[in-house]
């Protein structure tokens, strides 16, 4: 089967008194829902331009940073402690799957810095209607973080709701819960070690198990002119009593000159589904910069 989709982004950026950012990103494309090229994380949705996010930072003091907007991830002023860039899209979050909420809408965060490498920030996302009642999908989180010259650490928290309360079967403040442990360290040969584990409590009255669990491995650093990396970790939820989905990857991110880069990635990815043959790939996924 030959398939061919396409993504295209662009994002803009101003600001009012060079302390703050006003961010907004229009894209099109028809590439997020297809399998197994969703591995390329593309845009999708329509063939018209659209407005897929709007979001407005800015200082509140010398130490707090606000950020408010709309279809933004609630995690966005989150710190993830992590090393790792691998080009695809199941093991990019380093792990942290659930925990750093991406439901969208609106949102609003805001990050606290103590000085001496500790962070700590707090974010919400919900729908643009209805925000913060019995009705809505909400989803609320927490991250502190400590980042020295060659390592970090990093402890995530997202609660989530896990189905409109208005849906007779689900009874009221029935929510999913996530922590997310990450941390990294690199050498002083340029090696980076990134791991990450998420565990979360599965809290909705129509769900069919209590726990799930996620974790990653990655290593990678300069080879050459280059990037070299490989990783491997869960393949999205992994919920108790199903049988695990592993992925496993390795890159190589090639800079041609200043404004592009050409990155070959292979994988494998596990089936859990009996019958079904793991997913084998290769990808290039070359980037361009203005």
């Amino acid at each position: 089967t030959l398939q061919a989709v396409y993504g295209f982004q662009i994002d803009l950026n101003t600001s009012f008194t060079g302390e703050d950012s006003l961010d907004i990103s229009i894209d099109a494309g028809n590439g997020s829902t297809t399998t197994p090229l969703g591995e390329f994380d593309l845009n999708g949705g329509s063939d018209a331009l659209t407005v897929d996010g709007v979001s407005y930072t800015f200082p509140l003091g010398s130490k707090t940073t606000v950020i408010v907007g709309d279809n933004t991830d609630g995690s966005a002023m989150f710190t993830t402690a992590c090393a790792y860039g691998g080009p695809s899209n199941t093991l990019d979050d380093c792990g942290n799957v659930n925990a750093g909420i991406t439901n969208g809408g609106a949102m609003a965060g805001a990050s606290y810095d103590f000085g001496n490498g500790f962070t700590a920030a707090v974010g919400y996302a919900g729908p643009e209607t209805g925000i913060m009642t019995d009705e809505s999908l909400d989803a609320y989180g927490a991250n502190v973080a400590y980042t020295a010259d060659n390592y970090g650490v990093s402890v995530t928290y997202g609660n989530i709701d896990s189905a409109p309360a208005a849906t007779p079967a689900v009874p009221d403040g029935e929510k999913d819960a996530y922590t997310a442990f990450n941390a990294y360290y690199s050498f002083d040969n340029g090696l980076s070690v990134s791991g990450g584990y998420e565990f979360g409590d599965i809290g909705g009255a129509l769900a069919t198990a209590d726990e799930s669990i996620n974790y990653f491995v990655g290593v990678n650093g300069e080879v050459g002119p280059g990037e070299l990396g490989a990783a491997l970790g869960t393949s999205g939820g992994q919920v108790e009593g199903q049988d695990e989905e592993l992925m496993y990857e390795a890159y190589y991110s090639y800079p041609v000159n200043d404004g592009m880069t050409i990155t070959p990635l292979v994988y494998v990815k596990e089936q859990a589904t009996a019958g079904t043959p793991d997913q084998t790939g290769v990808m290039v996924k070359t980037t361009f910069k203005f």
